[in-house]
């Protein structure tokens, strides 16, 4: 039987989409075997069903390519192997450990669930929910991953792989669509496995020259690094690593150019994130 899926174009009509059982067939099929054949079985949190470890690679890996996880993801175990390690640890070596991922913001909200989750005796899936920058996602992907419960998950490669194989058309596709047909694709199936495999085939796609997460409604282009906000708070982070700093110090041993204000901006930022904090007229690692 077939369901037809509708979904809004770029000139504002609404169009449709079937999604034919050989179709599905067909998609299915090709994610199985470029999966058996090239998946990236030895990725370490594919080795494990630990809940931890699965949340430590998710949130290292929003915004963040898989080979400089890889390295990160390591280290960082090997310092806080178990949820109560990172929990107890203070956040200056949180901080520390996480330096070189980018978004610290991650690194505290990860610390700040780690904290929540060492109440627990044992995990489950629920215990996800409502976590400190635990998103949807995120928390669907560790219940997917850890507990293969039947979640459906909607990332970059995910939508690659969906738009390239049904929406040939240049439409502007929302994630409720994708969802639905990421749904009907998934019935039946092994949810860890398959979304692995999808996974690694949008990946495929990516490589061999597909460009389609722009016909995505949620699309947004990362915004260059060099000369960002983002660059100032990584540099303000690492320099107060090494100690507290005052307002004076902070701006010629940064040495990123641009005006004080740009850098008191920084500050203001990272402190409202609690990621510092102002003791005795010093910035210092919250």
């Amino acid at each position: 039987m077939n369901e037809i899926l509708y979904f809004r174009a770029r000139d504002g009509h609404m169009s449709a989409a079937n999604t034919n059982s050989k179709n599905i067939a067909a998609f299915r099929r090709a994610v199985w075997e470029h999966y058996r054949k090239h998946g990236r079985h030895d990725l370490p949190w594919r080795q494990t069903k630990d809940p931890y470890k699965i949340l430590v690679s998710e949130v290292m890996l929003q915004q963040t390519r898989v080979p400089r996880v890889l390295e990160k993801y390591k280290s960082f175990l090997k310092k806080f192997p178990t949820v109560n390690k990172l929990a107890r640890a203070p956040f200056s070596e949180v901080l520390k450990e996480w330096s070189g991922l980018g978004y610290n913001r991650r690194a505290k909200y990860l610390h700040e669930a780690a904290k929540k989750l060492s109440a627990k005796k044992k995990l489950s899936g629920a215990d996800f929910e409502s976590l400190p920058g635990v998103g949807p996602y995120t928390e669907n992907a560790v219940r997917v991953f850890a507990f293969n419960e039947s979640h459906v998950l909607i990332e970059t490669n995910i939508r690659t792989a969906i738009i390239h194989s049904f929406f040939k058309r240049n439409n502007i596709i929302h994630d409720r669509v994708l969802k639905r047909y990421a749904e009907k694709v998934a019935q039946g199936l092994n949810p860890r496995e398959w979304h692995w495999a999808l996974m690694d085939y949008g990946a495929h796609l990516k490589r061999s020259g597909v460009r389609n997460n722009h016909k995505s409604a949620h699309y947004t282009k990362q915004s260059k690094f060099e000369g960002s906000l983002r660059q100032r708070r990584g540099g303000i982070l690492r320099l107060l690593q090494i100690g507290p700093l005052s307002d004076i110090q902070i701006p010629p041993r940064l040495n990123l150019g641009g005006s004080k204000e740009r850098v008191d901006e920084a500050l203001k930022g990272l402190s409202k994130d609690g990621l510092i904090k102002k003791q005795n007229g010093r910035w210092r690692i919250a």
